[in-house]
């Protein structure tokens, strides 16, 4: 059997074999660190409920499957306050919960700093450290796990939080940019109100969400004719250097383009009686599965292997999704 040939049979047992037998499920924490202020205390919460409210109503995410954490005691909505053991025992409760292959999202609103080669996400009580957070989401090594960090500072979480099946969003490229950042907000606008949809197929991924927050951040410094202080940034291949305008063909992206979220309740194919409907709904399901668990795999093969099989994967995608949009779903 002649190489390629063979390293196209092992990579397509690989793929078999790691696709799940069940629908993925969605496990979202939100935590809304210290605002130090009024406004920016009002501002963080408005988008901690809206991005549990968005996540819950619109993307059918249980909300025993969320856990919105909030600086003070008592706050409206809130399972718990923001401090360093909080934040451990949501871990906990959410590592309990998930299943193999499902998704977590943690999702970071407030303000970062970043000194002495160290970056923070300032809390009430003792900080978090990037590094304490990637131990934390070790115990997430079954799932597939989003980090949004939209704080000021948050580049400083890229290299920290980079590693296998992660993909992590920061408001900034670096821990030097810190001014306050408006990337949360359009982050959560995104979600809340269907406008990243980008391809227009009915979900919701972290490369849609992404590309649209940042879009939308850019448009804002344009209108009030300000110098951009903030650059976000993606990273989903492990090399935690990220990307400013992510590639799922030649860098970061292919991975975060599979993160979606949403919950078993509002998966579109077992929503619909339509049976090619669904038949193209759980094909695109499959593939995007595939191009997540290729993107892992893209350390044991060649690299012209690689692009090759990505290319064919991503072409299929598109395939599909067109074949969806055309349905009128």
């Amino acid at each position: 059997m002649r190489a390629s040939r063979r390293a196209g049979v092992l990579l397509a047992a690989l793929l078999w074999w790691a696709a799940p037998a069940a629908a993925q499920d969605s496990h979202l924490l939100v935590i809304v660190g210290l605002g130090g202020g009024d406004e920016y205390r009002e501002m963080f919460g408005r988008w901690a409920t809206d991005l549990v409210e968005a996540a819950t109503a619109r993307h059918g995410v249980a909300r025993e499957h969320v856990v919105y954490l909030a600086e003070r005691e008592g706050t409206e909505g809130a399972d718990g306050r923001s401090t360093r053991e909080g934040i451990e025992a949501a871990v906990e409760r959410i590592a309990a919960a998930a299943r193999p292959g499902d998704r977590v999202f943690v999702v970071l609103f407030g303000h970062g700093s970043f000194a002495d080669n160290e970056a923070r996400f300032n809390l009430p009580g003792p900080d978090v450290t990037a590094a304490e957070f990637a131990v934390m989401l070790e115990r997430f090594a079954a799932q597939g796990v989003a980090f949004v960090n939209t704080a000021s500072s948050s580049g400083a979480f890229l290299e920290p939080l980079a590693g296998r099946n992660r993909t992590v969003l920061t408001a900034t490229r670096t821990g030097g940019e810190r001014n306050e950042t408006l990337f949360g907000g359009f982050f959560v606008e995104a979600i809340g109100t269907g406008e990243g949809d980008l391809d227009k197929d009915g979900r919701l991924s972290m490369l849609e969400a992404f590309t649209w927050a940042k879009r939308r951040v850019a448009e804002a410094y344009s209108k009030e004719n300000l110098l951009v202080t903030e650059h976000a940034a993606l990273d989903d291949n492990g090399d935690g250097k990220g990307s400013l305008e992510p590639d799922p063909v030649a860098g970061d992206g292919a991975l975060a383009r599979t993160m979606v979220l949403s919950g078993r309740a509002a998966d579109p194919a077992a929503a619909t009686d339509d049976p090619e409907l669904k038949a193209l709904l759980e094909r695109r399901r499959d593939l995007e599965d595939q191009v997540a668990r290729l993107r892992l795999s893209k350390a044991r093969m060649k690299p012209d292997e690689y692009q090759t099989a990505l290319e064919g994967l991503l072409i299929e995608l598109a395939r599909a999704s067109k074949a969806i949009r055309d349905k009128g779903k």
